[in-house]
C-alpha cells in the first residue's frame, strides 16, 4: 500500500486513468463493468409508474427508493449476504450472517437519513439444514437488535437444480419526515469528507476475497492479530445506527455505505467529485490480500471498502460535530468541482 497519498488533482488536470487490463475481480467472476451497464439495460424498461396516493419519489438509482407517504416517506431497499455465504459453508458457521443481511439493507436507507423499521428475509436452497437455519436465526436476531427493526416476515423456498448451497437476502422498510431526507443534492465543493471504520470487509468483494485466500493461502492462516483468514472474512458488517443521532446534531449534505465498488459508490451522491486524500488505514486483511494477490491500489478501492464503510459529507463547520459523536470518525477528504472518485491524484474509473 502506498505510504504517500498524491495530492487532490488541480481543476484542470487530466486525471489518470487505469489501464483497460482485465481487473483481479473481473477474473475472480464479477466484472463491474459489466454490472453497471447490466443495471442501466434493466433500468431503461422500468418506465412504468404508479397513477393515484403513495407514488415513488426521484428516479430509480439511489442507494434506497423513496415512496410518497403524504408528510412521510417510505424508503424500500434489498440486498442479500453474496458469496460470504460459501465462507460460512466452508468455516461451517453461519451465525453471524444474519447480521450482514440486516446491515447490507439498514446501512442503505441511514445514507438517506431513513429510520429502518421492518425486515423480511430470503432464504434459496438447494437442501434445507436444521442447524443452518437455526443459526441464520441467530443471526437475523440480532442483527435486528443493532438496528432496533422488526423481523415481520419471510420466505424459504427449496430450489433444487436452480440453486446449489443456500443465499440469504432479504428487503428492509424505512421512515421519514420528508423535511428530513438526506439526498446529496446540498452536497458543494469544499464539503469535507469524514470516514467511518469498517469492521473489516463486510459483504462486498468476496469472491475477490475467496480467490486470494484459495490461490496463496487457506482459511485457516493466521494473521499478525493472531485472527485466520476465515474469521476475518466472516467479521459481521458493522451496522451504522448512530447515523440518526448524528443527523439529529450535526449538520450533515451527504452520506454514503462504501460497499461494492468502493470508492465509486460516492458518485452516485453528487454531480461533484470526491478526492480521497487522507484515507483510513486499512486494516491488516486488506493489506494481506493486496499483497497476497498482488493488486493495484486503485483496484482495492474499487472493489473493497478499504477500512472505511461509512462516511459522512459535511460543511467544514459540522467536522468537529461529527468526530466527537463517532468514534473512529476521520476527515478523509473533501469534494472537488470536477466529477469522480480519486485516491490522491488517481480517477477510481
Amino acid at each position: 500500500m502506498s505510504k504517500t497519498m498524491a495530492k487532490r488533482p488541480a481543476a484542470k488536470k487530466t486525471p489518470v486513468k487505469k489501464p483497460a487490463a482485465k481487473s483481479a475481480y473481473a477474473q475472480a467472476g464479477v466484472d463491474i463493468d459489466l454490472e453497471a451497464t447490466a443495471i442501466k439495460a434493466l433500468i431503461r424498461n422500468l418506465k412504468h409508474r404508479r397513477k393515484g396516493r403513495y407514488t415513488m419519489m426521484g428516479a430509480v438509482g439511489h442507494f434506497a427508493g423513496l415512496i410518497d407517504f403524504g408528510p412521510l416517506a417510505l424508503a424500500l431497499t434489498t440486498d442479500g449476504v453474496g458469496t460470504k455465504m460459501l465462507v460460512a459453508d466452508q468455516q461451517q458457521d453461519w451465525s453471524t450472517v444474519g447480521i450482514d443481511c440486516i446491515a447490507m439493507n439498514v446501512n442503505d436507507l441511514y445514507v438517506m437519513n431513513m429510520e429502518p423499521v421492518s425486515f423480511v428475509d430470503y432464504i434459496a436452497t438447494d437442501n434445507l439444514s436444521i442447524e443452518k437455519m437455526a443459526q441464520i436465526g441467530i443471526g437475523l436476531n440480532e442483527g435486528a437488535k443493532q438496528a432496533n427493526i422488526d423481523i415481520v416476515g419471510g420466505e424459504t423456498a427449496s430450489l433444487r437444480g436452480l440453486v446449489h448451497g443456500l443465499d440469504l437476502a432479504g428487503a428492509c422498510l424505512g421512515v421519514q419526515d420528508k423535511k428530513k431526507i438526506i439526498t446529496g443534492e446540498k452536497i458543494r465543493p469544499g464539503n469535507k469528507i469524514v470516514g467511518i471504520p469498517s469492521t473489516g470487509v463486510h459483504s462486498n468483494g468476496l469472491s475477490l476475497a475467496r480467490r486470494v485466500v484459495e490461490k496463496y493461502a487457506d482459511y485457516d492462516t493466521k494473521l499478525k492479530n493472531r485472527k485466520t483468514l476465515g474469521q476475518e472474512l466472516l467479521t459481521p458488517t458493522r451496522i451504522y445506527s448512530e447515523v440518526l443521532k448524528v443527523t439529529a446534531r450535526c449538520t450533515v449534505h451527504g452520506m454514503c455505505h462504501v460497499t461494492g465498488g468502493g470508492l465509486l459508490n460516492f458518485k452516485r451522491l453528487s454531480k461533484y467529485g470526491f478526492v480521497f486524500d487522507n484515507p483510513i488505514k486499512p486494516p491488516e486483511i486488506f493489506r494481506w490480500m493486496q499483497k497476497a494477490g498482488d493488486i493495484s491500489d486503485e483496484e482495492m478501492y474499487r472493489t473493497f471498502n478499504m477500512g472505511m464503510g461509512y462516511a459522512y459529507v459535511v460543511p467544514e463547520k459540522s467536522v468537529a460535530c461529527v468526530l466527537k459523536m463517532v468514534k473512529g470518525a476521520q476527515v478523509v477528504g473533501e469534494v472537488v468541482k470536477e466529477p469522480g472518485a480519486f485516491l490522491g491524484e488517481i480517477e477510481i474509473t
